[in-house]
């Protein structure tokens, strides 16, 4: 079996089943805290391949094992969509020599989450401590689980151990909640018991108990569902005092009570989605407050900063292109003050796209000289000029090179069918700013020019407020610039050009950054089967994990067309195919390897000069739609943002895209040309800059 290392034990992977696109896995480990080996149950959701997820904890009931829960709570569709690991340990330890009792509520599966003090029970039952910190200390030091970033629930004894846990430690667990929980144990049988058993402090461990002893709030909320048919409501479950102690201590509790429910996980599985969706909003909350920290502290000094330049020239470092074909330049240039309409940013952050390169190599039949490229960035607001409303100095922009004027006149902005926004186009177009001139000219004053409306190879740049999504602060600025191009055009062309449907069918010819967000938002949208197509096969590992259910790699099939192969595979073709490689030759194979009847085809990459594509018309006659995007047909200024959430709430990882990362250092020009070189290797997706 696979073992996993943590400093203090091993993990032994005992099972593992695919769910929701996750796996259920079953651990053991040999326990520090209960001398004796512990089993728990984990499920980890898709997001987690990709980035490290919030956990939820899950407590079971009297004489339940993990196994309860994971096969009868209906956790995991909850968990895949929202992006949470969920963790079940068992009840108590187990083990030959471990002290237990002939009734079901005391010993063996009746831990109470409790740390024992008597014998014959203090040598093993020791569950509290097992429960808050070493098991959590074994997650996230071998599980992809985001650090501090955890909540906990449970069922009965288990909605007891979830809220005392929680009460105790208010600080360690964003939330918690409950599901038919004994809520009063001092004054129930089973906790009488158990507590006089274990040699423990009843009140310490009752939730009711310790609202009183409060006074006050603990979270903003607690949820707890209650039936009404549980059979053990009046005697062991103590609901009524629970409340009457929250209403005390101003502790809101929303106990939902549901008539013909009883005890069991039909109860459970009824309203464990609910549970799943309280945890995650307050998981992201947490996440959200404590990244703010340190951003609120760098953004007091920025803004300090920002006053003393704001309307005035900045001087600062960028990387030129002078001309086709050479090397960037780094240069000093003066960046002039927005004008109406425009902002100033300063950029952090910088992705390389295709699209840079291939002006940079003279293929752009639009491309001026001498220019700023870029734009695929993450940045600030500096200042702001006249008549801009919708940011202000310290907002975090993503700078976008389709513009959104949202103007009533605007028949391209109050369309659903498109994003293609023409307020600025034609001066865009002309690498100038919306009023013919430039806000770029180096220390001599000679002027250059804009590029896609963005210009981000430098520390500060000139934008059009319609081009600026603005975004949550909370975002990594060096992961929020990844959706200035690349990666949003390949979601939006599976999401928004094409509208891929579950069960479909789809090839992706080229597995770059764009290719490979094509497949990410197939998979997301359900597809059955997604073929992969590159000439490096390098590349196929990636695309799998992303959701590739078959790589292809063209030079294997000798003079067979590559658009035959996939026909072959599939004997009619797929339901969707898309071109991210700019190849017109590649562009025909995707379209020709459409469904016949039905099939649609995507371009998407762009194509170098002059170039021109070709088909025989009897391909479209049979059905098949040839078609393309901008942008992935997203409308800038209100898409990105809500992207960007996505991403922050783990359902849109996107750090698997970044390979390679360089620091400017004052030297802007230095690191972007190692960028350059390192995507023109093979093995980049994206390489990102940090000005």
């Amino acid at each position: 079996p696979k073992r996993q290392s943590h400093a203090r034990t091993t993990m032994e992977l005992k099972s593992t089943n695919k769910a929701f696109g996750g796996e259920v896995r079953k651990y053991t480990h040999a326990s520090t805290a209960t001398g004796t080996p512990m089993t728990f149950s984990v499920y980890v959701p898709p997001a987690a391949s990709l980035a490290k997820c919030p956990t939820i904890y899950y407590l079971s009931g009297l004489t339940c094992t993990d196994d309860n829960a994971v096969q009868k709570g209906g956790a995991f569709q909850a968990c895949a969509e929202l992006g949470c690991m969920m963790v079940f340990p068992d009840t108590s330890p187990r083990g030959d020599d471990v002290a237990d009792d002939d009734a079901y509520d005391l010993g063996k599966g009746a831990g109470f989450y409790v740390d024992a003090t008597t014998e014959p029970w203090a040598k093993h039952y020791k569950m509290y401590t097992y429960v808050t910190q070493e098991l959590p200390a074994l997650i996230e030091a071998n599980l992809p689980a985001a650090p501090g970033l955890k909540s906990i629930c449970g069922h009965s004894m288990g909605g007891h151990g979830a809220l005392t846990i929680a009460f105790k430690s208010p600080n360690q667990w964003a939330s918690t909640s409950a599901f038919a929980p004994i809520c009063n144990p001092v004054e129930c049988p089973w906790g009488r018991k158990a507590f006089a058993s274990y040699g423990v402090d009843g009140a310490a461990h009752d939730a009711t108990e310790l609202l009183k002893a409060n006074g006050k709030a603990f979270y903003p909320d607690v949820l707890v569902d209650q039936g009404l048919d549980d059979q053990f409501l009046a005697d062991q479950l103590g609901i009524d005092a629970f409340e009457a102690a929250a209403k005390v201590a101003g502790q809101k509790v929303s106990v939902r009570k549901h008539a013909g429910f009883d005890h069991s996980y039909f109860f459970i599985s009824s309203f464990m989605a609910d549970h799943v969706k309280f945890h995650a909003n307050a998981l992201n909350k947490k996440a959200e407050e404590t990244a703010l920290v340190d951003v609120a502290a760098a953004d007091d000094a920025m803004l300090a900063e920002f006053a003393k330049t704001a309307g005035k020239p900045i001087a600062c470092k960028a990387a030129v292109a002078w001309s086709a074909n050479q090397p960037l330049s780094d240069e000093t240039v003066v960046v002039a003050p927005p004008k109406a309409g425009e902002i100033r940013v300063k950029v952090v952050a910088n992705a390389l796209c295709h699209t840079d390169v291939y002006t940079l190599d003279g293929q752009d039949p639009e491309g001026l000289f001498p220019c700023i490229l870029g734009h695929e960035a993450g940045a600030i607001v500096e200042s702001v000029g006249p008549g801009v409303t919708s940011v202000s100095p310290g907002d975090h922009v993503i700078p976008c090179y389709t513009p959104q004027c949202n103007q009533a006149a605007c028949i391209f902005c109050a369309s659903p069918k498109t994003n293609l926004c023409p307020a600025i186009r034609g001066t865009q177009g002309q690498g100038v700013m919306p009023d013919g001139t430039t806000r770029f000219t180096t220390v001599d004053g000679k002027e250059i020019f804009h590029f896609m409306g963005c210009s981000t190879f430098a520390e500060y740049t000139v934008i059009a407020e319609i081009s600026a999504a603005k975004i949550n602060r909370r975002m990594p600025l060096n992961k929020a610039c990844l959706f200035g191009c690349g990666v949003s055009t390949g979601l939006g062309a599976v999401w928004n050009t094409c509208k891929v449907t579950a069960g479909s069918s789809v090839a992706v010819f080229g597995l770059g950054a764009v290719g490979l967000a094509v497949v990410q938002a197939a998979k997301m949208a359900g597809a059955s089967r997604i073929i992969g197509v590159d000439l490096n096969k390098d590349k196929f590992a990636v695309a799998s994990k992303l959701g590739c259910t078959d790589c292809v790699c063209p030079a294997d099939h000798g003079d067979t067309p590559v658009q035959s192969v996939i026909v072959n595979m599939t004997k009619w073709g797929v339901d969707y195919s898309f071109d991210c490689t700019g190849n017109t030759q590649v562009m025909r194979a995707a379209l020709e390897c459409a469904h016949r009847g039905w099939g649609e085809s995507c371009v998407i990459g762009v194509a170098a000069a002059g170039k021109e594509i070709a088909t025989r018309p009897f391909q479209l006659v049979t059905g098949r739609v040839w078609k393309g995007t901008a942008f992935g047909g997203w409308k800038s200024r209100s898409s990105v943002p809500r992207l960007v959430e996505r991403c922050l709430a783990g359902e849109l990882p996107v750090d698997h895209y970044v390979t390679h990362q360089f620091e400017a250092n004052g030297d802007v020009a230095k690191a972007t040309n190692e960028a350059i070189e390192a995507l023109h290797g093979g093995n980049c997706l994206r390489a990102v800059v940090n000005y």
